[in-house]
């Protein structure tokens, strides 16, 4: 579909200063919780958040249909999707702990083609778009070299449907045979891994939302990201294993050998 792919990414990165701006303002003078059905919380932040959000994405770009976290799908899925989530994080951000975000991501077509990872309270913002490479803050940004286990950084977030199958014993090994193991979560550890900081991130209990314009940023970075299973991510994607290049096909050939196994 046409649309110019550079103004795109200046109107996801608008909105997500927009988004920035009323999270920093409930972040300081605090909010009430409410909980929706699934047992989430969820906050004014969020709503004002994805609705300035989708105010800016819709005059910038009218022709894209919005997914958001919290007021649904506006539009077809099959053209042009944004995917929002206006404050990933809300458990942290409710905690008064700095570990939560806003997700802007563009899909064309079922390919996810730029994403935004503003982070106002933790003090970081990254962005991309396919063949442009990933920035943070205004600076391009690599992915690690490590290509042995025994020198890699694992991160590990929302793992607890692995514990139901064979891939949990898988994990305790790269576990053993890593250098190091850590559990950031959220944006942080796929922002430590897009610039060199980590190797592999692990999760199973994902939404897409949650993780779209982060796939873009590792893969720009010159990472790979997928799901558990090696597969590209979509709109149905509820896992990731995204990782340097080596790292990452040592780590999904041990869980796809445990599982077979």
């Amino acid at each position: 579909m046409n649309y110019d792919a550079e103004h795109a990414l200046s109107a996801a990165r608008e909105a997500a200063a927009a988004a920035a701006d009323i999270i920093r303002h409930y972040w300081n003078r605090g909010v009430a919780v409410e909980w929706k059905a699934d047992a989430t919380p969820v906050t004014v932040a969020d709503r004002e958040a994805e609705q300035a959000i989708r105010a800016v994405l819709a005059q910038a770009l009218p022709q894209a249909a919005i997914y958001g976290e919290e007021y649904g799908l506006e539009g077809a899925r099959d053209g042009l999707l944004w995917l929002v989530d206006p404050l990933d994080g809300t458990k942290s951000f409710v905690r008064r702990t700095p570990f939560f975000s806003t997700q802007i991501a563009l899909m064309d077509r079922g390919e996810l083609v730029l994403g935004v990872s503003s982070a106002p309270v933790y003090g970081e913002t990254m962005w991309a778009r396919c063949g442009d490479g990933a920035w943070l803050d205004g600076e391009r940004v690599q992915v690690a070299r490590t290509d042995t286990m025994a020198q890699a950084a694992l991160s590990i977030g929302n793992v607890r449907t692995l514990t139901a199958d064979a891939r949990w014993d898988a994990l305790g090994v790269l576990i053993r045979d890593s250098n190091r193991i850590r559990g950031y979560g959220d944006f942080c550890h796929y922002h430590l891994l897009a610039r060199g900081g980590l190797d592999l991130v692990i999760e199973s209990d994902v939404n897409i939302l949650d993780v779209a314009a982060l796939a873009v940023i590792v893969r720009e970075a010159g990472g790979v990201f997928t799901d558990l299973q090696g597969r590209a991510p979509t709109l149905e994607t509820t896992s990731v294993l995204a990782g340097v290049p080596p790292i990452h096909a040592q780590a999904l050939a041990r869980l796809h050998h445990e599982t077979a196994g």
